[in-house]
């Protein structure tokens, strides 16, 4: 039997409707008719063996946590400290919440994806899931990851469409005269979506699967394992050749 009673709980998720994470509170679910199904506890199932299962001590960055499935997990598996952020206090509220009826304390903070700086740490574990299609600058945003918070190892998610295929290996440079690379079905590829996608004005760019993994290299992350076709576990690496640490981000205060 749950400590909360039912009906208040039941009353609290009906408020903070609608919920885009399904999560099991006292008993019931926030979103059981999410139209991905489970989501994203079936998603969460063909990758969580690539996560440490033992987390003690650990700091973790929850970027775009939503609901705060992810940053729950984190929290469970032993992490010593997880930091959440979204940009939409509506979510936010719905975490807290989530946090207070687990007994999960969670650092959750309203904050932009650009402005991580302002954390003033790295963190041995960033999760980064589905955010990047959902921003006009999506290569800054892996830049600023890198400078400021993946401190080792990040949890990236990004939708991809096209083929599902492995890119032939880069080659150090192209001839300006030569079309052919252009033409290939493995070029790295980013779509710009001008208006809606999935009737969604925020979904910006939707790459290909070698343009996501070119995407990551160029950015300094080093891909460890591909758990899924657009799921991958990344490392803290080299950044490429001639990519400048990203300008400071100002913002109002």
């Amino acid at each position: 039997m749950s400590r909360h009673d039912t009906d208040d709980t039941a009353r609290r998720i009906a408020e903070l409707a609608p919920w885009f994470h399904n999560l099991t509170i006292d008993g019931i679910d926030t979103a059981p008719d999410h139209f991905l199904g489970d989501y994203p506890r079936f998603k969460y199932e063909g990758f969580r063996h690539a996560l440490p299962d033992d987390l003690q001590g650990a700091s973790v960055l929850d970027i775009g946590c939503n609901a705060g499935f992810y940053s729950l997990e984190m929290a469970r598996r032993g992490a010593g400290r997880v930091v959440g952020i979204d940009s939409d206090p509506h979510y936010l509220a719905q975490a807290r919440f989530a946090a207070e009826r687990a007994g999960v304390d969670l650092d959750l903070r309203q904050m932009d994806v650009y402005d991580v700086e302002a954390l003033g740490e790295k963190f041995d574990l960033v999760i980064f899931m589905g955010v990047l299609y959902h921003l006009r600058h999506p290569l800054l945003a892996l830049d600023l990851l890198y400078e400021h918070v993946v401190g080792d190892m990040m949890l990236f998610q990004c939708m991809q469409r096209g083929p599902d295929m492995q890119a032939e290996p880069v080659a150090a440079d192209y001839d300006f005269n030569d079309p052919a690379p252009f033409t290939r079905e493995d070029w790295p590829r980013l779509w710009f979506i001008e208006k809606r996608f999935s009737s969604d004005p925020t979904n910006w760019f939707i790459p290909n699967q070698p343009g996501m993994e070119a995407m990551l290299r160029s950015s300094g992350f080093t891909i460890e394992e591909q758990m899924e076709r657009e799921v991958y576990l990344c490392r803290r690496g080299a950044r490429g050749e001639m990519v400048p640490p990203p300008p400071r981000i100002v913002t109002a205060g």
